[in-house]
């Protein structure tokens, strides 16, 4: 990270634990409408009224046992399923290694504190935060028996999303479930601001609700979320001045078709270019290094002051397009590791913003908490 203003979020003490929650639940028909954020809008002081007002038309559902959750849900092929709590913050850890939360970015502490400001305002948690770990199936496995019972609620969202919850509201049940996850080193996938306005949010009220966040846990080894790469483009900047730079941090810039480059994508060679003009950037990626991290501490740093703004897009063709469009250079990235990336954050080595994208995330209401319940 270059920019001083980002900061780690606070680290967490062990144990992870997950506590039950009287879950809210946006009606089927809700889920994945885009009109349904109308809910969470400003003034965000009135997102308890709102979702009052929508619990008596019938829009919100509200469990009143509380429980924690297994919810699986499928989209674009994949099958994804996460234990959902309210993730204990009531501990600070002195350093990452100490942490049972690994973030892997930085957040603006500013950023954080307004979102947390936000939050307050909602008494909302709107959707978990996600987070990753190698558990080798061994929650999976305690919960065997409960995944062949009918699901408590099943149902196709209007994003096309099929969700399937269970409650796990039986107590030696859920004793068994935590007892697995108290060693549990979490990677913080997604939600890095969210997680910094949880921690802080902690501090302002402690002993109440706010003690903890809304997570959904889920497990790498069991159902394996897709691990994509962001690409970046640089409105400001040519394709000669992007492989200059990578001659002068000492990596080589071959020129290629744009077809070849695209073909030549890969572990340590990401690629430049925009209209006929491409390069192929061959970088010297160690296994515990990624492209993307080496392309921010060592290439776009030489860049000219007005050619580093850097813009995010999810597909290839998107940065393309985009790089032509603004008469810039797209510059595109291979998918990071996911055991890197742990190795990475968990030694304390944070990667730049936006160099993962953990999919697919489910929608969101399909399961809220508000601390003020509790």
């Amino acid at each position: 990270m270059d920019d001083p203003a980002v900061v780690a979020p606070p680290y967490l003490a062990p144990p992870f634990r997950l506590h039950e929650f009287s879950a809210l639940r946006l009606a089927p028909g809700r889920v994945g409408d885009p009109a349904s954020a109308r809910a969470f809008a400003r003034p965000y002081r009135s997102v308890v009224k709102r979702l009052q007002e929508w619990e008596r038309r019938g829009h919100v559902g509200r469990d009143r046992v509380p429980a924690v959750y297994l919810h699986e849900y499928s989209a674009g092929g994949l099958t994804v399923r996460g234990l959902v709590g309210g993730l204990d913050l009531a501990r600070r850890a002195p350093d990452v290694a100490a942490s049972t939360v690994i973030p892997h970015e930085g957040v603006h502490a500013g950023q954080a504190r307004e979102l947390a400001s936000r939050m307050a305002q909602m008494g909302m948690n709107p959707a978990p935060i996600l987070m990753v770990h190698r558990g080798g199936g061994a929650v999976g496995r305690i919960l065997a028996e409960r995944l062949e019972e009918p699901a408590d609620h099943s149902y196709d969202d209007r994003a096309g999303q099929r969700h399937r919850l269970w409650a796990l509201t039986d107590s030696d049940l859920r004793a068994r479930v935590s007892e697995s996850l108290r060693e549990t080193r979490a990677l913080l996938a997604d939600g890095h601001h969210r997680y910094a306005a949880y921690l802080e949010l902690q501090e302002r009220f402690p002993g109440t609700g706010w003690d903890r966040g809304l997570v959904m846990l889920v497990d790498q080894d069991e159902t394996p979320l897709h691990l994509g790469a962001i690409h970046r483009v640089l409105p400001g900047a040519d394709v000669a001045t992007i492989a200059g730079a990578a001659v002068d941090a000492g990596f080589g810039a071959r020129p290629a078709t744009r077809t070849r480059a695209l073909e030549q994508l890969g572990r340590a060679t990401p690629v430049a270019g925009s209209g006929d003009d491409w390069r192929v950037l061959d970088l010297q990626v160690g296994p515990d290094d990624l492209a993307v991290c080496l392309l921010h501490d060592r290439i776009i740093p030489r860049l000219p002051a007005e050619a580093r703004v850097v813009t995010h897009h999810h597909s290839a063709q998107e940065a393309i397009a985009a790089a032509e469009a603004t008469g810039g250079t797209a510059l595109l990235v291979p998918a990071v590791e996911f055991d890197v990336v742990v190795a990475r954050s968990a030694a304390g080595r944070l990667l730049p913003e936006k160099a993962t994208s953990f999919q697919p995330k489910p929608s969101v209401g399909v399961l809220m908490r508000s601390p003020l319940d509790e």
